[in-house]
């Protein structure tokens, strides 16, 4: 009986001890960064903007210059005075103005009619298109905004670029 009682104390040591007979083993912690692999949006396609062409019209006189006449040295030169044939433009009557000019150009380019504005109707449909195309532009670099702001800000929602039409 007495030995049993001492197996049993024996067993019981043994259990309680646990591993700790058999020695600590040392646990390094070691803390090191991890990466995070955040998918990378698609960016927008550049902005492809065409410049339009602005006329400055006034009723200020064209010069008709002459046509440039070869001197004997071999060198070109206007003179100061010539003949209206000799003239670089002879269809141009004399005090032909930058506003005549236009209206002709305009005549020639809308089939007679005059529509007078400072620019072309293609080239208003280009600055319109133009218009266009930066708010495409900038809704999309909005989206790219409000996507980096939703993976790294945790907790509140990304808010990005809003376009608002003031009266």
């Amino acid at each position: 009986m007495i030995q049993k009682n001492f197996i049993s104390l024996l067993i019981l040591a043994l259990i309680i001890s646990g591993c700790s007979t058999f020695g600590t083993k040392k646990i390094d912690v070691v803390s090191k960064p991890i990466e995070i692999d955040i998918m990378q949006p698609d960016l927008p396609r550049p902005i492809q903007l065409t410049a339009p062409k602005w006329y400055v019209i006034s009723e200020a006189r064209i010069t008709n210059l002459c046509k440039k006449v070869e001197q004997e040295d071999g060198s070109m030169k206007r003179p100061k005075a010539c003949d209206l044939s000799e003239r670089e433009n002879p269809d141009w009557p004399e005090g032909y103005t930058y506003l005549d000019r236009f209206l002709d150009e305009m005549k020639e380019q809308n089939n007679g009619e005059i529509l007078f504005v400072a620019t072309t109707i293609g080239d208003y449909k280009v600055m319109a298109e133009d218009m266009q195309e930066l708010k495409r532009y900038i809704n999309q670099l909005g989206e790219v905004i409000i996507y980096y702001r939703n993976v790294t800000i945790k907790g509140e929602p990304g808010v990005g670029v809003a376009i608002e039409k003031k009266d």
